[in-house]
């Protein structure tokens, strides 16, 4: 067996540094929610004990914590919906040229190269000069579809540039409708990168701040009331609730992932059987 390389050795140490750069914070977290009653929010720990965990769940002095939590899973849901309908709508028409796309592709993307709080600014504005009310379901629901969609189409650009469309073909030969083509072949072929476009969403709207900074109204979601609590609060039970947020993210991406496994073990399954079936 060859020796490892120098160059390895320096690659195995800036990636380790970089894991913990990057998760570091979030275990300092989790280890000081643990805190005990009389803990505080820095090293060294006051005894170990779940009395934060308990405490967010009782009447909170400052903040609304399980309100905004509701509003940002519901926002999440919302915008995870539509990102995934106007992903594939826009997906397959760019599919076919037509005059000005190129010029709307780059109008796309161009929402990822300006600043976030821009775009809040900017939506907020527009609402306040149609003498709209400003609300997270409406102002605050348009300025994060302009951060979901963005990534939702450059991923069915993707999976469509890579798309055999011999599936189609078989299917029109056949004597499907346009519409039976999409929903019995294309749709349930590219099912599971759905469910990455929906994870996409769900977890960039749940955890957007800037652009929802100037566009929720009088509602916080959860990630300005967190905001709101860091000069408010200063017990343990503000980390308490950034581990069981942090928990929560884990459950609806491993959620997503299981859901993404089971729709390959059916598709191989159905592709088996139908092998058979030619037999």
């Amino acid at each position: 067996m060859e020796p490892r390389s120098r160059s390895f050795y320096f690659l195995a140490a800036f990636f380790t540094l970089f894991v913990i750069f990057l998760y570091g914070p979030v275990f300092t977290i989790g280890i000081l929610s643990f805190q005990g009653p009389k803990g505080g929010l820095t090293f060294p720990m006051n005894g170990v004990s779940l009395h934060w965990f308990y405490d967010l769940f009782e009447q909170q002095a400052v903040g609304d914590i399980w309100g905004s939590f509701r509003r940002s899973f519901a926002l999440g849901l919302m915008v995870m919906s539509v990102t995934v309908v106007l992903s594939v709508m826009g997906g397959m028409a760019f599919r076919q040229k037509f005059r000005g796309s190129t010029v709307l592709f780059y109008l796309i993307i161009a929402s990822l190269i300006v600043p976030s709080i821009l775009v809040s600014l900017g939506v907020g504005l527009i609402f306040n000069i149609l003498d709209m009310e400003v609300h997270w379901s409406t102002s605050g629901f348009g300025s994060q579809l302009t951060w979901t969609l963005p990534f939702g189409l450059l991923i069915m650009f993707a999976v469509f540039n890579r798309f055999d469309k011999s599936y189609e073909e078989a299917a029109r030969d056949l004597g499907a409708s346009p519409w039976q083509t999409v929903r019995h072949v294309v749709l349930p072929i590219i099912a599971p990168m759905l469910i990455g476009v929906a994870l996409f969403g769900f977890t960039l709207s749940y955890d957007e701040f800037a652009r929802t900074l100037l566009t929720s109204g009088s509602y916080n979601t959860l990630p300005l009331e967190i905001f709101g609590m860091t000069t408010n609060v200063t017990s343990p039970v503000l980390y308490a609730l950034g581990t069981l947020t942090t928990v929560f993210s884990f459950f609806i991406i491993g959620t997503f992932l299981l859901i993404v496994v089971v729709m390959r073990k059916r598709q191989k399954n159905r592709g088996s059987d139908a092998g058979q079936g030619l037999m």
